[in-house]
């Protein structure tokens, strides 16, 4: 049986006593083959090998329920077109079922390519698979991915919110998206060396800039923020996320490395705290006078933290973030007042709501290189493994040098004042 396959004719093609296959008119091959149930789907007829001797195979399309006659005929012409160029659909398509899904390869990555990642890393690995890559591009084969692919992927995630119904409220931005599409690269590497798939689509894709911003506060600042801190603590802010900030602030310490301190780590007699794991791994941070007072005053508890979260003892502290979103709101509401209390114009104040906690860090650096402590002696307090990673810091050099340049010239200059006014005018270089 043979006629024109369109939507009036598959609807109208009768379920019989025996299942049967309507040809279509036009292009050859193309079929609709009718159940005994009445099921239709849609199929392609083919030799592979050419020829009336080719062994002839029957490629299924999908169900009438599920494709349009146009949309079949379509699948129908590209699947003649493989074999037309010796290729077999059938056998392309069971290869096709054995690649791997980018949210199988996540999986597979997780599973065994991280072994040599910190625990904190893994965390946040996880955290980018199931609230970014899966729910965008989790259904896709790996050897279907393109470029074109991940760059809508970063640009989705870069709009703002990726909701699903496991993360309705998975934030994005163009750090997350940039950080994202890294994480993809790395997983495809791993694929290619397990020759899960031959290319990286995540090559050439550029990504948004890191947005890395050095933000230093000046002495005027710190006090504000030592004003601050005193006052939460006078309206009942819980002490442990007072004390973690002043120690960030006179340590140079990364967030966690003080928010998740252990006794264990802490060694008074020898003024230092030895972390069994940082960003860099095994650390020690030298601790200042103003350091040890700060943790001498912290009251010891059961709990192995030395600031234990307060309805947990055996976890450390949380939601120091909001803490801070709070301290940097009071800051700026503070000098607003006072701006307006003296006829002063508020927009003109440098806002403390971009400060981040990270920022004390850069802070601490700041004020060592400005009091004329070297690189050297700043990248070994903050920990830095590389000395590129210190130079940052070096353009800071800058004020002390400036600071000696203005105080000798001065002093050249003041002496030049009491010679003649004829010896001024020969070292001015006149005639």
């Amino acid at each position: 049986m043979a006629m024109k396959l369109t939507k009036a004719s598959v609807d109208g093609a009768p379920k019989k006593a025996l299942r049967y296959t309507v040809w279509d008119a036009e292009l050859k091959g193309f079929g609709l083959r009718v159940e005994l149930s009445g099921t239709k789907t849609y199929v392609v007829r083919y030799r592979v090998g050419g020829g009336r001797r080719g062994t002839l195979r029957q490629f299924k399309i999908g169900r009438s329920d599920k494709l349009t006659p146009v949309e079949a005929r379509a699948e129908a012409k590209s699947a003649l077109a493989m074999v037309e160029t010796g290729k077999d659909p059938q056998t392309d398509r069971v290869e096709a079922r054995k690649t791997l899904s980018v949210a199988e390869l996540c999986d597979l990555y997780l599973a065994e390519g991280v072994a040599t990642k910190k625990a904190s890393t893994l965390i946040l690995d996880t955290i980018r698979v199931e609230r970014h890559i899966k729910p965008l591009i989790g259904g896709r084969k790996l050897t279907e991915l393109g470029s074109g692919d991940v760059e809508r992927m970063m640009n989705v995630i870069a709009r703002g919110k990726v909701k699903t119904s496991e993360h309705p409220h998975a934030r994005g931005g163009k750090t997350a998206s940039t950080k994202a599409v890294k994480l993809l690269r790395t997983m495809f590497n791993f694929a290619m060396g397990r020759k899960l798939c031959a290319a990286n689509p995540c090559i050439g894709v550029k990504t948004f800039a890191d947005g890395k911003r050095e933000r230093f506060l000046s002495p005027a600042e710190l006090g504000k923020l030592g004003d601050a801190l005193t006052a939460a603590g006078g309206e009942g802010a819980n002490p442990h996320h007072v004390a973690i900030v002043r120690l960030l602030s006179v340590t140079g310490a990364r967030k966690n490395e003080i928010a998740r301190l252990r006794w264990s780590e802490f060694d008074p007699e020898r003024k230092l705290l030895q972390l069994e794991d940082s960003k860099t791994g095994r650390k020690v941070i030298r601790l200042g006078a103003a350091a040890l007072e700060l943790l001498s005053k912290v009251q010891r508890t059961k709990s192995a933290y030395v600031f234990p979260d307060p309805r947990d003892a055996s976890i450390p502290i949380r939601n120091l973030d909001w803490f801070w979103v709070g301290i940097r709101t009071r800051i700026d509401k503070t000098a607003r007042e006072a701006a307006q209390a003296a006829g002063q114009d508020a927009s003109e104040l440098v806002p403390f709501a971009d400060v981040r906690i990270h920022d004390l860090r850069h802070s601490f650096a700041s004020v060592g290189v400005a009091g004329g402590s070297g690189l050297f002696l700043i990248g070994k307090l903050l920990g830095h493994t590389h000395v590129a990673t210190t130079s940052r810091y070096a353009h800071l050099d800058d004020d002390p040098l400036a600071a000696a340049a203005d105080k000798i010239s001065k002093e050249i200059a003041a002496s030049m004042l009491g010679g003649s006014s004829a010896d001024l005018h020969v070292i001015g270089g006149g005639r």
